[in-house]
């Protein structure tokens, strides 16, 4: 599993009934961009289940004021269910990329509903492995991909995703007079280097590439995609 992943999220993965019970437990709750959600370190214990909007889950890296990106939640994603579980101090800070609603439940509320409902204590064992699984996967690729490798490789991943988040043409962002012909994803560069766990310098360079190509083209915080099964195979090691 990549950032996004192809299971369901967890409030996909919920009954009607289950759904309705866990998200009675809190109350939603708007932030502006680049609000924090959850900040690492903070001592708090309340999950967060994304209503609307898109957030970045990072952690400080020793560079000190260079953060990694280790993921990118949506719609339906459950969040900070380890402070809740261990009530240890959190490990990730969650940023929203943009406007973003959340349902904010309470720890000691989401505690007690899991103990009284292990179907849904289930999901929740299931999308931590998961994402331990998908943490392993991207440390493999940091040591044997290159930097065109992993960053084609996220691009792929993240204009394929079906949604109406951050990576579908909005116009907003795009380069001007030109309408989007192709997938988009809107980050920054320093936010895609940030994913891959690259410099900003490196993914520029590799981006330059993949435009001498025709691979790509690139605007104010976007990236379009003109050829994504090229990147596809990029992505796989095959150069041209």
């Amino acid at each position: 599993m990549g950032l996004l992943g192809d299971d369901l999220t967890f409030a996909q993965a919920l009954t009607a009934q289950e759904r309705e019970s866990v998200m009675a437990l809190g109350s939603r709750r708007r932030y502006p961009a680049d609000a924090h959600l959850l900040t690492e370190g903070d001592r708090s214990s309340h999950v967060v289940i994304v209503l609307r909007g898109w957030v970045t889950v990072s952690v400080a890296t020793d560079r000190g004021a260079t953060r990694l990106i280790l993921g990118l939640r949506g719609p339906g994603e459950l969040l900070g269910e380890m402070a809740a579980l261990d009530r240890h101090p959190r490990s990730a800070t969650v940023r929203a990329l943009g406007p973003t609603e959340a349902q904010v439940i309470p720890g000691d509320s989401f505690r007690r509903f899991l103990a009284l409902h292990p179907r849904v204590s289930g999901l929740v064992i299931r999308q931590l492995t998961s994402r331990l699984r998908s943490a392993d996967q991207e440390r493999s690729a940091l040591a044997s991909l290159t930097v065109l490798q992993r960053l084609a490789a996220r691009l792929t991943e993240l204009s394929g995703a079906e949604t109406a988040g951050p990576y579908t043409p909005t116009g907003a962002g795009a380069p001007t007079g030109l309408r989007p012909a192709g997938p988009v994803v809107q980050l920054a560069q320093d936010e895609l280097a940030a994913t891959i766990g690259a410099t900003r310098e490196a993914v520029a360079k590799a981006l330059r590439l993949l435009r001498t190509q025709n691979i790509v083209r690139t605007g104010n915080r976007l990236v379009e995609i003109l050829d994504p099964e090229l990147l596809a195979l990029l992505a796989d090691g095959h150069h041209e």
